[in-house]
């Protein structure tokens, strides 16, 4: 199943943030845009220091973008829920578009998915598809706050939706495989797990989830096969981790 800790791009919304009034003050004294930089960098290598810097820069007209990273800096610094809160604030308050507003929240609900509240995560993120209907990325992380709420079936719809919007989304149908085998749906699981390995045959992550599906389906030399490739393909990954463990339950069970 996707982990959002590893793969949640919760990143500067560079691009529609620095807004208006802080665009006027890049002639004067203060670049906004190279604060903002600045202040993200800080706000990941020393999250104390990058929320005091966010507040002192808001304070001096740093707006939305300071806000921004004032959350982020939280979010670094362990406390997803207040930078959740702050986001989902920020993306009130701020002028900016429907599909923009959209963005921060979901980063907010990136966050709640952080923090471990499934509920209100997936609650963020269907407000914010409702403001930009069909958005891939949001998608494919409310699929992630369904699975944790045991709603495979919500799950499969969003994924399958998310594909449809972005085909190229190989994680999208591993994800969706994932889902399908809670479902006991092993024939659809399949599908997408060959799908996968037919355009990438070493994305260990597929390899993961048919060698489970091979283990279901009683076929444990070609369970074991694909889990052995993928300690050799990254012996040190999370999906190597989770092969091993699988390995070691299938040879206790054996004996």
């Amino acid at each position: 199943m996707r982990k959002l800790g590893s793969t949640a791009i919760i990143v500067p919304l560079v691009a529609g943030i620095l807004g208006a009034g802080t665009a006027v003050s890049l002639a004067a004294e203060i670049n906004h845009a190279r604060e903002y930089a600045r202040c993200l960098e800080l706000a990941k290598s020393d999250p104390g220091d990058g929320f005091e810097t966010a507040l002192a820069w808001k304070a001096i007209g740093g707006g939305d973008a300071a806000e921004h990273c004032a959350a982020l800096a939280l979010l670094h610094s362990g406390k997803p829920e207040y930078a959740a809160r702050r986001l989902e604030v920020l993306a009130d308050s701020m002028r900016k578009t429907p599909a923009f507003k959209a963005k921060v929240l979901a980063q907010a609900g990136q966050a709640w998915l952080i923090k471990g509240d499934a509920r209100r995560a997936e609650a963020v993120f269907t407000t914010a598809l409702g403001l930009a209907p069909g958005e891939p990325e949001t998608l494919i992380d409310r699929a992630e706050a369904r699975t944790a709420l045991a709603d495979y079936q919500g799950a499969v719809e969003d994924l399958t939706n998310a594909i449809s919007a972005a085909p190229e989304r190989i994680d999208a149908y591993v994800f969706r495989a994932s889902a399908y085998r809670y479902l006991d749906n092993f024939g659809s699981a399949g599908a997408d797990v060959e799908w996968v390995l037919r355009r990438d045959p070493v994305n260990v992550a597929a390899l993961l989830e048919r060698g489970i599906l091979k283990r279901l389906g009683d076929d444990l030399a070609a369970a074991r096969k694909d889990w052995l490739r993928i300690l050799e393909l990254e012996p040190d990954s999370e999906a190597a981790r989770l092969a091993r463990a699988n390995i070691e339950k299938m040879d206790v069970k054996a004996k």
